[in-house]
């Protein structure tokens, strides 16, 4: 059995279950364990992978919080009680801090340990379980010590691998397939600063545009639309980077392995490394160094997304070099390999 464990946000869930399928696929037996009162505990319920949920206390980069402090250590004591009943034969853990007592458990129990790092940067909990893992899998390349650079390889991000012809996902989302696309993704809950600042910098452009704004922000922006520019509370992903022909996004790392996958150019504003550490700097960093992305300048943005229209190709080519395409079976690969 595989015990797959990660959580928090759907950047750590998502690609743990996406790899827990192909598992299944395979005829392997998986559990996954997740933290109680997160993403997990509301999604986990709908499929058909057994799992449970236990306390997961947040690791705190600058201080000590004594509340999160006494749930990892209950974490950590109900993660020892359900590895000694399930006994897996291998860990993958995809970080965040509900992927933490698990996977420590493992490793202290000698559990072949595979972690898998979304970001261009290692957070914190991979940070600290890295050095007793067995591997640690990158969605892109990330500068190691020697240490961990000989346990490292490049697996990419799982992702939904679907596409569909530029013409029928235009069609599909009642966008004329004779003009580009713009498409604006603020992360699954959307964007409030994005939300802000775009449309009046976009409009002018007259180009069309899917503007997901994010459920909770639906009613208050409705306003925006209007002939050509769609405003809308979620997009199916695949559908809409299929018909895009460039994406203006924050850079999280499952936003842009979707988009590397498509091989959709983006103009990316990442959070302020003061809300997340540096993760999406780093991923911004990396998709731009890969020549697929380039950071978005709010004052002269109509410039970059005409020049980026006007040549596409090397953006496509750059991100097509980051592309996760059969990462999920990659990782399924690697934890066979302590089976």
């Amino acid at each position: 059995m595989v015990l797959l464990t990660g959580g928090g946000t759907g950047g750590h869930l998502f690609p743990a279950l996406a790899v827990a399928e192909e598992l299944r696929k395979r005829g392997l037996e998986v559990f996954y364990l997740g933290s109680q009162g997160d993403l997990e505990a509301r999604l986990l319920p709908e499929t058909s992978i057994p799992h449970a949920l236990i306390p997961a206390g947040k690791l705190d980069r600058s201080a000590f919080k004594p509340k999160e402090a006494q749930k990892l250590l209950l974490g950590l004591r109900a993660a020892w009680r359900l590895l000694v009943g399930t006994r897996p034969r291998a860990i993958l853990s995809t970080g965040g801090y509900a992927g933490f007592p698990g996977a420590m458990v493992g490793e202290l129990k000698g559990i072949p340990v595979l972690l898998h790092e979304q970001n261009a940067k290692l957070g914190l909990a991979i940070r600290l379980l890295a050095p007793m893992a067995r591997g640690l899998a990158l969605s892109v390349p990330v500068t190691l010590s020697p240490g961990l650079a000989r346990k490292a390889r490049v697996t990419g991000y799982p992702v939904r691998e679907v596409r569909y012809p530029k013409a029928e996902a235009k069609a599909r989302l009642g966008f004329p397939p004779d003009k580009p696309l713009l498409l604006i993704l603020g992360g699954s809950q959307g964007s409030l600063e994005l939300n802000e600042k775009l449309p009046p910098l976009l409009k002018p452009l007259r180009l069309p545009v899917l503007h997901q704004v994010g459920e909770r922000w639906l009613e208050r922006y409705r306003h925006l639309e209007e002939d050509g520019y769609r405003i809308a509370g979620f997009v199916d992903a695949p559908l809409a980077m299929s018909a895009a022909d460039l994406l203006l996004a924050r850079a999280g790392a499952g936003t842009l392995a979707e988009a590397a996958y498509h091989r959709l150019p983006a103009l990316l504003f990442p959070l302020s490394p003061s809300l997340d550490g540096g993760a999406q700097a780093a991923n911004a960093q990396a998709y731009r160094q890969a020549g697929g992305a380039e950071l978005g300048d709010l004052a002269r943005l109509a410039k970059q997304v005409e020049g980026i229209l006007a040549h596409p190709e090397p953006y496509r080519e750059g991100m097509a070099r980051l592309s996760p395409e059969g990462a999920a079976g990659r990782l399924a690969d690697w934890l066979e390999e302590f089976l």
